[in-house]
């Protein structure tokens, strides 16, 4: 535990966390960043499965990188959901709760009796928050697909989008789908708190990959069903089916530069390149962007930001992750977080995005150790004698 000072803007909410992977360990993880009490539900013994899968082939202290992610500031409580008595506890459980959240297979909560009806039941007043693939009574929900980020790109047009023209379809290089999902599904949990502490009724809140995606390709989509159009890759590597040339990475004499927003006419004089200004930046995107590509080529990143910035284009350097988080380290930003891991000892994470100048943000918890808080968090609840026997029934 990691001391802090200060009101935090959710303290005082609890929150019970069924989740698991991305999508709703992240939006569990925002509203324990906001100082919810977020009481993270794992499988007795092995915890939420993602703690073991390793990302590139390696476990950091025990867990993957994927589970240290997107779990701090929570407690880990220990309860088999199959059990007739795990079942009854967390039922029980929601008189001291304001909001339950899952992300598993649409039908799978409802099945095991934790679904949004039984909560209610025990407190009306309950937040009950569902984040899924495809969306629950979706077709797609119904075939059984697994709603898994890589997928929602392929059906959404995300990698149709994504690359050159030519290229096979291409994804993008983070799941973009978890994360809309995961933040849309926070903000629904928000608004629903407000309303219920302004009108007084507690209510379901859902979101899914496939539609959180639909809306990141907001202006995309909108073009397509109301322009006529559909939209096509630049074979030249312009970065968005949407823009015009100059819109994308373009090489230097020693690696890359992005090049945002630019009036060709000034591109043309940088570059010392005439023709350029003469070209559509539209209807000739292919043509305009190779003219540029073989401007900037001719010149490093260094030098080419130095005229860049000099006449005001929109323009960096294109990093790779070790460049751009050296920096961070170097710079001691508060862009990262540092936790010291019982096992892993000090470990650095992205830290959370939110500022707030009276409710600060801060770290309560290190991710937690599976189970490592169910005496705690279940005394806190239901009584020790409760905890009791339900260790002897086998449910923790």
């Amino acid at each position: 535990m990691t001391e802090h000072q200060g009101k935090q803007a959710l303290e005082g909410i609890r929150v019970l966390d069924f989740t698991q992977m991305m999508l709703g360990p992240l939006c569990t993880q925002t509203l324990a960043d906001l100082g919810a009490d977020v009481i993270k539900i794992e499988r007795p013994g092995k915890g939420e499965w993602m703690r073991s899968m390793p990302m590139i082939g390696q476990l950091v202290g025990g867990d993957s990188a994927a589970f240290h992610s997107f779990n701090r500031n929570k407690r880990s409580v220990t309860v088999d959901l199959k059990s007739p008595e795990g079942r009854d506890a967390l039922i029980e459980m929601a008189s001291h709760c304001d909001v339950v959240v899952e992300n598993f297979r649409s039908g799978v909560m409802d099945r095991l009796g934790l679904g949004y009806d039984d909560f209610s039941a025990a407190n009306p007043r309950i937040i009950y928050a569902s984040g899924s693939g495809w969306g629950a009574g979706s077709y797609l929900a119904e075939k059984g697909w697994p709603g898994q980020d890589l997928l929602v790109q392929a059906m959404s047009g995300v990698m149709f989008n994504t690359g050159r023209a030519g290229d096979p379809p291409t994804a993008c290089g983070t799941p973009i789908a978890d994360f809309a999902a995961s933040q849309a599904l926070a903000i629904g949990i928000l608004g629903a708190l407000l309303a219920r502490d302004r009108h007084g009724v507690g209510q379901k809140v859902e979101t899914n990959l496939y539609s959180a995606t639909l809306n990141l390709m907001g202006q995309e989509n909108f073009a397509v069903l109301n322009q006529g159009i559909e939209l096509n890759r630049s074979e030249a590597g312009v970065a968005s089916c949407w823009n015009d040339a100059p819109y994308g990475a373009c090489p230097t004499a020693d690696g890359w530069i992005a090049i945002a927003m630019c009036p060709l006419e000034t591109l043309a004089e940088l570059l010392g390149d005439e023709g350029l200004a003469d070209l559509d930046p539209w209807s000739q995107r292919d043509e305009t962007k190779q003219r540029i590509d073989a401007g900037t080529s001719k010149r490093t990143t260094a030098e080419l930001m130095e005229i860049f910035e000099a006449a005001d284009v929109w323009a960096a350097p294109i990093r790779n992750s070790k460049e751009a988080l050296d920096e961070l380290v170097a710079l001691d930003s508060p862009r990262l977080v540092e936790m010291d891991h019982p096992k892993a000892g000090k470990i650095k994470a992205i830290a959370n995005p939110i500022t707030m100048s009276g409710t600060p943000v801060s770290l309560r918890f290190v991710p937690p150790q599976v189970g490592e808080h169910t005496d705690e968090v279940l005394g806190e609840m239901l009584g020790s004698e409760v905890v009791e026997k339900l260790r002897a029934a086998g449910a923790l």
